[in-house]
């Protein structure tokens, strides 16, 4: 990821040349050890969500976010209420801090 640097890297198989999310060792359509990073400038939108109202810190919402690229993945939306959350909108990625761990990738609506 080198969130560090503010940096969000994707895989992209160079063999069938699909992006993915999570980033492994092989690609997950075809099977090849033949893949590179991809930086994603982390725009997309909301795929589907859950509002966690039980929760500590809640209520929040968990989104599952496909980005322009392809891929999806499963995150926090943040700095919105539940009843703004749709699916469709658009998000844009932002990164959070964590305690004693690298920031973690969450996004807010754009």
């Amino acid at each position: 990821m080198q969130a560090e640097q503010g940096r969000f890297l994707i895989k992209r198989c160079t063999a069938c040349n699909q992006p993915f999310w999570y980033p492994r060792a092989l690609c997950p359509f075809c099977g090849s050890p033949e893949t590179e990073w991809l930086e994603s400038p982390g725009e997309g939108e909301i795929y589907s969500y859950s509002i966690m109202r039980r929760a500590p810190g809640g209520p929040y919402a968990m989104v599952f976010v496909t980005l322009d690229e392809g891929p999806t993945l499963l995150s926090n939306l943040v700095d919105c209420q539940p009843d703004q959350v749709r699916i469709g909108a658009r998000v844009k990625l932002r990164w959070q801090d964590t305690e004693g761990g690298p920031p973690a990738p969450v996004f807010a609506l754009a």
